[in-house]
C-alpha cells in the first residue's frame, strides 16, 4: 500500500482529519492496522498549498520513494465566483501522474498545481466530483485517494486532459511562513542571477509595506536584527527559493524575524523587489 500525504486548508481541524481518514480506511480493499496517512496544514491560499506540495514532492523525489507516494490536496476557496454555488460546486477534480510516478490529486483551483506543473507527465480529470457535498474530501475524494493508494487507478473514471488548464505562476509571492517567522518566497536564486549580487541592498514590498533588506548568502550572513534576503532551505538543491527574515536571538524580549517587518503578512501575498 502506498502512503498518503494530505495537504489541506482543513487539516488544522483534528475532527475533519479523523473523518477523512476513517472514510479512506473504509474504502481500502486491504486495510492494515496502521494506515499510512499524514496531514500537512495549509491555509485557504491555493498558492500556499502549491508551495507546500512542491516542497513535499521535492523531498520525496530527492530522498524518499515517490513511486510509493500519493498526495491529496484540498484548497478550493471558490474565488472564481461571488454567486450562489449550487450543490457546493467548486473546481474540477484532477489526478496528476508525475514523471517520478508519484500521484497527486485534488481540485484544480487557483494555483494549487502551478508550482508542480513542470513535474506532471499525465493529467486527468474526474468529472462529477466538483459538486454534491459540503465536505467533498470526505464524501467524494476519499475513495479516489484510497484507490490510488492501492494501485487501483484503472478503477477510476479518468479522462486525460492537457496541462494548460493549470495556470502559470507569474510575479513573486509569499509561499510559506515557517514557525520561526521566516518568509519563504517563490523567488529563486535564478531569478536574481545577473540582477543582484550578495551584499546588495534591496527594497522589498509586501502588503503595502516597503523595507530595505540586504541580499546575503545565508540567514546568518548579516547582522542580528537586520532584514536580509537569502537562499533558503526549500526548492531545488541547485536553485533554492529565497527567504526573507532576520537573524534573531530569541532570548531577547523584542526579537525580530521576517514577519516582524511587514504588516499581517500571509502566504499568497505578492512580493515586489526594487
Amino acid at each position: 500500500m502506498k502512503k498518503l500525504i494530505v495537504v489541506a486548508d482543513w487539516a488544522p481541524d483534528t475532527l475533519t482529519c479523523q473523518e477523512f481518514q476513517s472514510v479512506v480506511e473504509g474504502f481500502l480493499q486491504n486495510p492494515s492496522d496502521s494506515t499510512p496517512i499524514s496531514f500537512v496544514e495549509s491555509t485557504p491560499s491555493t498558492l500556499h498549498t502549491s508551495y507546500l506540495m512542491n516542497q513535499i514532492i521535492e523531498i520525496e523525489e530527492r530522498f524518499g520513494r515517490p513511486q510509493n507516494t500519493v498526495i491529496f490536496q484540498n484548497t478550493d476557496p471558490r474565488l472564481q465566483t461571488n454567486r450562489q454555488a449550487k450543490e457546493s460546486q467548486g473546481a474540477e477534480f484532477v489526478v496528476a501522474r508525475l514523471y517520478s510516478q508519484l500521484f497527486v490529486c485534488g481540485p484544480n483551483a487557483g494555483y494549487d498545481f502551478s508550482l508542480i506543473k513542470p513535474k506532471i507527465e499525465k493529467l486527468y480529470v474526474y468529472k462529477g466530483l466538483d459538486k454534491g457535498s459540503q465536505f467533498r474530501s470526505r464524501d467524494l475524494y476519499s475513495r479516489v485517494s484510497a484507490h490510488l493508494m492501492e494501485d487501483m487507478e484503472d478503477e477510476l473514471d479518468l479522462e486525460e486532459i492537457p496541462t494548460n488548464v493549470i495556470p502559470v505562476l507569474t510575479d513573486f509571492y509569499v509561499g510559506h511562513i515557517d514557525n520561526y517567522g521566516n518568509i519563504k518566497t517563490t523567488i529563486t536564486m535564478e531569478d536574481f542571477k545577473g540582477k543582484y549580487e550578495f551584499e546588495d541592498e534591496l527594497k522589498v514590498k509586501i502588503n503595502g509595506i516597503t523595507q530595505t533588506a540586504t541580499y546575503v548568502d545565508n540567514l546568518f550572513g548579516g547582522e542580528v536584527g537586520k532584514l536580509v534576503v537569502y537562499p533558503g532551505s526549500s526548492g531545488k538543491k541547485d536553485n533554492p527559493y529565497l527567504e526573507i527574515s532576520a537573524w534573531t536571538h530569541f532570548k531577547e524580549q523584542n526579537h525580530k524575524t521576517g514577519t516582524s517587518f511587514f504588516k499581517n503578512v500571509r502566504p499568497g501575498m505578492k512580493i515586489e523587489i526594487k
